[in-house]
């Protein structure tokens, strides 16, 4: 049996890599096929990859139940600054360490996680609004 404090972390990683696959797959799709630049390319598919973070982040993995609106509100501002620290992690690697640019759109998923787990857990889906799992 999993204990209540690794629930969330569980499920998380099941939307996580779900959501990864779905963004790094958009990502792909864009740069390559529709010929969109590495950042154009990354908004599409972190974008595609906001709206199936939260239904199921705040459906199923941290079991939200309060108002919508608000929690969308604070999940967005989780979402950008995991955004812009994932954005900021592929451009360095890009342009500074000189990676190839899939395999540094791929790093910027680390941090990106990092930052939409603990935000999420605790200010878009806090414990005050949360269902006990």
């Amino acid at each position: 049996m999993i204990g209540r404090g690794l629930r969330a972390p569980i499920k998380f990683t099941f939307v996580g890599i779900a959501n990864t696959l779905t963004g790094l797959f958009s990502i792909y799709l864009c740069k390559g096929p529709l010929g969109f630049g590495d950042v154009i390319a990354n908004a599409c598919g972190y974008s595609i990859g906001l709206a199936l973070s939260f239904i199921l982040n705040r459906g199923w993995t941290f079991r939200h139940s309060g108002p919508l609106l608000p929690a969308f509100v604070r999940f967005l501002v989780v979402f950008i600054l995991a955004y812009l620290s994932n954005l900021a992690t592929v451009l360095v690697a890009i342009n500074l360490l000189e990676v190839n640019s899939y395999l540094a759109q791929a790093s910027g998923v680390v941090p990106y996680s990092v930052i939409v787990f603990f935000g999420s857990r605790h200010f878009a889906f806090g414990p005050a609004t949360a269902k006990v799992n």
